[in-house]
């Protein structure tokens, strides 16, 4: 306790010029509101105002929170607490109790969220760093054992260290211009991966190729003729109505090897892929960690994971396997399924069916067990009807969506770096043990 104030950073001392204040004196700080009952159509019904809660930002990934899943109309927001772009919100429970977002949408927010306004000698990219560093000590402070809430009060408390104005936007603008290079990548994966699943999407699930050909467009269609030549110019029927003729249907055990054995010793430290970090946008998880194998499902290079839980399924945690070194073997959760195309399908093709919503519908539509804990059986999978196609329109596919994941792979690895980067400089930053301009000349010698 700093006069009254909750010390979270446990600094005795700050530079000349700066000084701790409480979270409270910088700002006005309110809770947001709900509409009830949740989902009551009189607050929901026709809604065109975005609904901000805490799924969105941990769906949202990076610093913003750009779009919603669900919408209250006018009456809806009466009851609720309307707030305008750009502005910085604090989560006040459950897990991610203490995470700071900014939302670039004009909105509403659920009564998950704290809303500090009328900064006063307060920069919004600073606070915003400033929580973000100290969430876990947040936490230690929030009222309640069964469900910790940080309330109006205990958030004015918070003590925080205070540059002047200007170092602070400094400071805030140093690890911004970090992290929107790592947006910049994370844009482009998304893209590149969007590129992928529409090649997939146009030549095993609509078959494009073919109904140019058999209209007699085949020069005229968005496929090059080198491509176009690859694919018949007629359908046949098929269980599964019409495919491409030669094609055929096969379950996908027979073009899919489902958790393929791989060897990992008991007790041997091995990459681990935790859940919580399992990607539900793009294929490349945040982190992975070394950790002692005990019991789980293993994978190597070229595998896709996807979990096979709820609500894990559903929110498409999916992750195609590129992060390890040669010949190593990673491992994670018992509820994920593990697949392998074979030969010819390239590697990418598993992850690219496994992100198809016909994939996923069948998926969701498989799981069994008790409410809340329901879980694709593996041996369902033997039902799930696919069309293989010909050797060399796999291969083609394998030549073009390839370089797509390998820039996507390199997009990530420098957003790793960029992000350890980041990490480094924050701590030092806001407690003055590193100053604005040598954090400066830190990032020129480096290029950034």
């Amino acid at each position: 306790m700093l006069g009254g104030g909750l010390d979270l950073f446990g600094w005795t001392q700050v530079p000349p010029g700066w000084q701790f204040d409480l979270l409270g004196n910088r700002c006005t700080i309110r809770r947001g509101s709900s509409p009830r009952p949740a989902g009551d159509p009189r607050y929901f019904g026709g809604g065109t105002i975005p609904w901000i809660k805490i799924g969105d930002a941990t769906k949202n990934a990076g610093r913003y929170i750009e779009s919603t899943e669900e919408f209250v109309n006018q009456e809806g927001a009466k009851h609720s607490v309307r707030i305008p772009a750009g502005s910085l919100i604090i989560a006040n429970s459950g897990v991610s109790l203490g995470f700071a977002a900014i939302t670039k949408l004009e909105g509403c927010i659920h009564d998950g969220w704290l809303l500090p306004t009328e900064l006063r000698e307060l920069d919004r990219d600073y606070l915003y760093y400033c929580i973000n560093l100290v969430t876990h000590r947040i936490r230690t402070f929030a009222d309640g054992t069964t469900q910790p809430n940080l309330n109006t009060d205990i958030a004015r408390r918070l003590m925080l260290p205070m540059p002047p104005l200007p170092e602070q936007r400094a400071i805030a603008h140093i690890l911004g211009t970090l992290d929107d290079k790592i947006e910049l990548n994370r844009g482009m994966n998304e893209t590149l991966e969007a590129t992928a699943r529409a090649i997939f999407k146009s030549w095993f699930v609509d078959f494009d190729p073919v109904r140019a050909k058999r209209a007699g467009a085949a020069r005229r269609a968005p496929t090059p003729p080198d491509i176009a030549d690859l694919f018949p110019d007629r359908f046949e029927d098929s269980e599964l109505g019409e495919i491409p003729k030669g094609w055929r249907i096969a379950a996908l055990p027979d073009l899919i090897d489902v958790n393929p054995t791989r060897a990992l010793r008991k007790g041997e430290i091995a990459p681990y892929l935790d859940m919580a970090n399992m990607p539900t946008r793009g294929h490349s998880p945040d982190e992975v960690i070394e950790r002692l194998f005990g019991s789980g499902m293993r994978f190597v290079n070229g595998d896709t994971l996807v979990a096979r839980i709820t609500p894990c399924l559903e929110n498409g945690k999916t992750a195609y396997v590129d992060f390890l070194k040669d010949g190593q073997v990673g491992w994670g959760s018992t509820e994920y399924i593990v697949l392998r195309p074979k030969p010819s399908l390239p590697t990418e093709f598993a992850y690219c069916l496994a992100r198809s919503e016909v994939f996923r519908d069948f998926a969701i539509q498989s799981m069994t067990g008790s409410s809340g804990r329901q879980r694709v059986p593996v041996d369902s999978l033997q039902h799930f009807g696919m069309v293989s196609p010909s050797d060399k329109v796999a291969d083609m596919f394998g030549k073009l969506v390839r370089p797509l994941f390998a820039r996507s792979r390199a997009a990530t690895d420098e957003s790793n770096t960029l992000a350890a980067i980041r990490g480094a400089l924050l701590p030092k930053l806001i407690s003055g043990e590193l100053r604005v301009k040598d954090a400066e000349r830190f990032l020129k010698a480096r290029g950034l």
